[in-house]
Parts: C-alpha cells; structure tokens; sequence
C-alpha cells in the first residue's frame, strides 16, 4: 500500500532497512505479529503509527521503539537500558553450536555482559537440560534479563548477578560467551546507535580493547576441559584480541560472520 512505501521512504536517511522498520512499527501499533500484517495488510493505518514513525525517523533504534528484539530462536524484552543484540552476535551460538555438536551440550554456561540475557538465554534454549549465571555491572540492566528468563519460562536456570566481569566466580563452566564493548572511543557509529544505546556496552577505551585487557587474565581459570569461550570482537581486532586472550595458555581460533567478516574468538585449553 502506498503508505506504508511513504513511510519507507521517510526513512531511507538513518535505516538500512527501512520497509523492515516500517512493517515492525506498523504491526507494533496494530498489536499484531508482522507475519500476520504481511499476510493481511491493515485497510487503514492507526493514527498511534506516525508517532511511532517519527520517533525513528529521529533515529531512535526499532527495538527500543517497540520494546522487543528476536534473537536466535527467542524473542527479548530490549529497553535504552541494554544494548540492542544484533544479528552477528548469533555467530558466537553457531560456533557453540558446533563445538558441542555430537555431545550432550554444556551443562554450566556463563554470560560476562549479559545486558538483556541474550546469549544466556538463547544458549539455555539451545540446551534445555544447562543452567547458567549471567554477570552485568549494571544493576538496570539486570532486571531486564531476569524479566526475560521468567517470561521465557527459564527463571529457575538462569541466575544473574551484579559483578565485574567475573570478579568473585570460582567456578568452571564448559561455555562461556561474551559480547563486550568493544568501539574505541573515537570510533564512528551508525545512526542512532551512540545516542541511544548505553556507552558501557558500547565503548572499550581509545583502541576498543580494555574490556578484553581485562577478561585475558580472567578466562583460563573459568573454562573446564573440553569447553569453549565465545568472545565477541570488532573487525578490526583479531590479532591485538587473540594476544590479549591467549596470555593464560588458551588457543584461539577466528569465526566469522555471516558477511564473511571477523567477529568472535573461540577460545579452548590449549592442548
């Protein structure tokens, strides 16, 4: 309809997909999926949805928009209190996927910078049978996480704590996953990303790099035998990352996104 193609044209300056944008507000203001708006456009468009439009047509993301975020087979509750999970970040579960591919999967899993409890809980989806501790510095952002494990039905698996990476856990796990910040402070965003999402999750320092300076000395004591860490890394950063995160004797190896470019180091006991 021609609407919804205005809409899109609207905002062509600070969306990549803006007909995607389009469809999610307009089924948001509907109160309906976007499955069943594509199947059934709306005869008329509410009056709520140009509200909706302008709001990201001053850049503000979808997902804080509409309160939710799909990632890997789940669907999450997002506020300006947590970073948006992106696509590329499910290259860390593909490569958990296949590290466990054959086995009974992890059984423990820790989530540093678990901000929404997106690959806590995508991984405890992944592996019914696993529980696992998700760790943020931010007390906010943890309450966003623990209402996503209880509306997932995953309150009683996933345990959250406020902490400093994993300052005070003992314990070892078979899988550790880790989105860190990783922008150097100088560094350019897209649009709307550095004025709407939360700087802690986004910026590491002038090279991107102090959260990793950080979790280096910390990883080798937390991974047991045979697991894997998941780390998420800038394009850019692989050598400089690896060195950081090879110090304590684990190996690394690079994954890649689904764009073909370097986005997470996978980190087991060397052998």
């Amino acid at each position: 309809m021609n609407a919804i193609a205005d809409a899109a044209r609207r905002l062509t300056q600070v969306s990549d997909t803006p007909l995607l944008d389009v469809e999610l507000l307009l089924a948001h203001a509907l109160g309906i999926d976007r499955e069943r708006l594509l199947l059934k456009p709306p005869a008329e468009i509410p009056a709520a949805f140009e509200t909706l439009l302008a709001r990201r047509e001053a850049g503000e993301p979808v997902a804080y928009i509409i309160g939710t975020r799909a990632f890997w087979t789940i669907d999450l509750e997002i506020t300006p209190d947590v970073l948006i999970p992106r696509p590329d970040s499910e290259t860390l579960m593909d490569a958990a996927v296949e590290h466990f591919c054959g086995t009974a999967g992890p059984s423990r899993i820790l989530d540093l910078g678990t901000g929404s409890g997106a690959l806590l809980l995508a991984a405890l989806d992944q592996w019914p049978r696993a529980t696992g501790i998700g760790v943020d510095r931010s007390q906010a952002a943890l309450a966003v996480a623990q209402r996503n494990a209880a509306r997932l039905g995953m309150a009683g698996r996933a345990e959250f704590r406020l902490g400093d990476w994993a300052d005070g856990i003992t314990e070892r796990f078979d899988l550790i996953l880790c989105n860190p910040p990783y922008v150097a402070t100088s560094a350019p965003l897209g649009p709307g990303i550095a004025e709407h999402e939360p700087r802690e999750a986004l910026f590491a320092g002038g090279d991107g790099l102090d959260a990793l300076r950080a979790l280096g000395p910390q990883l080798p004591r937390l991974l047991e035998a045979g697991g894997l860490a998941a780390v998420e890394i800038g394009f850019d950063q692989a050598a400089p990352a690896a060195a950081l995160l090879t110090q304590g004797g684990l190996s690394a190896r690079l994954a890649r996104d689904l764009a073909g470019r370097p986005r997470a180091l996978l980190l087991t006991r060397a052998s």
